[in-house]
């Protein structure tokens, strides 16, 4: 299992998740392979690989010259993160979920929801710094994906509560 901190800086990026689960299978690539795989910019690319290298996951290969060698390899660290990545990238694949389609609030709130369905304000103040309009979003995104269920608590006004479906229990299971 990885900590919050850990998660929130995987899902601060779009490709970081994948990229690292690409990594971790391989253990290591070649930058023109990670670019062919995922189908990035080469600026998108440089921008993961180096948010990566700062987090202490992933680090260039200082026997890097040869032609089959990759050029970034993981760390001890990133050892287990990439595992982590992994599974996360083979429960998206199940539920049929490609990576640009869920936010990158989904896997926080997906974390937060796994122990008990909760209202939209203790939702927001679990997430800070996530604004209100992201979190709105998410929710809404995740509800398309029959990954959320919103239910109204009967009082006058009605108070919407969030909880997880059963895909969107496999998807918290995967966090853990």
């Amino acid at each position: 299992m990885i900590d919050e901190a850990e998660l929130r800086l995987l899902v601060s990026g779009r490709w970081l998740v994948p990229l690292m689960a690409h990594l971790g299978s391989e253990q290591g690539l070649r930058f023109a392979a990670m670019r062919a795989r995922l189908g990035l910019s080469p600026s998108a690319l440089a921008a993961s690989l180096e948010q990566l290298i700062l987090a202490g996951w992933i680090a260039r290969n200082p026997g890097h010259g040869h032609p089959l060698r990759p050029e970034y390899v993981l760390t001890e660290v990133g050892i287990p993160i990439a595992g982590f990545c992994r599974r996360m990238m083979a429960t998206r694949v199940r539920l049929g979920i490609e990576t640009g389609q869920l936010s990158r609030w989904s896997l926080p709130v997906a974390a937060r929801l796994s122990g008990a369905d909760r209202r939209f304000t203790a939702l927001r103040t679990a997430l800070a710094p996530v604004t209100p309009r992201a979190l709105s979003l998410t929710l809404k995104q995740m509800m398309t994906f029959d990954l959320v269920r919103r239910s109204l608590e009967d009082r006058f006004p009605p108070i919407p509560i969030y909880g997880l479906t059963a895909r969107g229990r496999s998807l918290a299971a995967a966090i853990r």
